[in-house]
């Protein structure tokens, strides 16, 4: 009997251990919640004018700008031209003598809702003449396009009296190859002082056009589109200006100043056709000056360095 309860014993304390041994294990923790990483030096909010530069940007890779006219950037360098002369957000802005639109393109746009930008536009002398195309392009191309234009203003002048609205009332005036057209019209300084009156004072003219080799007798190279730098700073010194710098960004060194037909022989306009063609797309477009004047009388509305263009540039 004893031996029977013995094992009855030993029986119960197996079961026992069997079941202690079939306990289900506790569940583990739960993970701690994962932080999200942060950075050690968040970047600092962009400044008005960060954020400018970066609209300059996305203008300049916008869709509506056609192939031809981005395709010439390489020549026109617009970014680094803007920047020299000190185009900043809120500005009032006017491009004398727009032509086509090249740089209406963009700065229409650029400056649509951050200022605000007047093209003005000679008044043509004939319906079916160059101005007149211009002014009808320009206008076409404002109403087709709200989205990028609806702001943009149009003025007309005339050339032998140009007034380009109410004195001291620009911020910034600007004019791409256009100068050396007014010296072959004999009008070029009544041009400048239009556009002395018209800015505020402390306000920027900021001037690109063809440069001829330095000390060209204008009387002999009048006719080719190419002027003497000098005589440029003159036209805008004797009107009042002070030159406050210039720019190599829209220079070219492989343009020597010496074709048949002027600037028009090189590209885009290729004066000659088909003739030495190789020869004048490889040169590039026009050797230019790039100048930057103030008008006295208060402090300056910007702050730009002397040259903001770096090295020539090569094309």
């Amino acid at each position: 009997m004893k031996k029977y309860m013995f094992a009855l014993s030993l029986f119960a304390l197996a079961l026992s251990a069997c079941g202690q041994s079939q306990a289900p294990a506790p569940a583990p923790a739960p993970p701690p919640p994962k932080v999200a990483d942060q950075p050690a030096n968040p970047p600092p909010p962009q400044s008005a004018q960060q954020m400018f530069e970066a609209k300059i940007d996305a203008v300049l890779a916008g869709n509506w700008r056609e192939a031809a006219n981005t395709a010439r950037d390489q020549y026109r360098h617009p970014k680094q031209t803007l920047e020299f002369f000190g185009l900043k957000p809120g500005m009032s802005l006017i491009e004398i003598t727009p032509g086509a639109g090249w740089y209406a393109e963009i700065l229409a746009p650029l400056m649509k809702g951050d200022g605000s930008y007047t093209a003005a536009i000679a008044l043509p002398k004939k319906p079916e003449g160059e101005a007149a195309q211009d002014k009808s392009a320009l206008e076409k191309m404002f109403a087709g396009d709200p989205a990028q234009y609806g702001e943009a203003k149009v003025v007309q002048f005339d050339p032998k009296a140009p007034n380009f609205g109410a004195p001291n009332s620009a911020d910034m005036v600007v004019t791409f190859r256009n100068v050396h057209n007014w010296v072959m019209g004999d009008y070029a300084p009544g041009m400048f002082k239009a556009f002395f009156d018209v800015l505020k004072p402390g306000g920027v003219l900021g001037v690109a056009d063809h440069r001829a080799t330095p000390g060209a007798d204008l009387a002999k190279i009048k006719d080719s589109g190419y002027l003497p730098e000098d005589y440029v700073i003159k036209l805008a010194t004797d009107a009042g200006f002070a030159l406050d710098g210039k720019s190599e960004a829209n220079a070219n060194p492989k343009d020597d100043h010496d074709h048949p037909k002027g600037v028009w022989t090189l590209p885009p306009t290729l004066a000659l056709g088909d003739k030495d063609k190789d020869k004048y797309l490889a040169i590039g477009e026009s050797d230019r000056m790039t100048l930057r004047f103030v008008k006295p009388g208060a402090d300056k509305i910007f702050s730009a360095p002397a040259d903001h263009s770096g090295k020539p540039a090569t094309n």
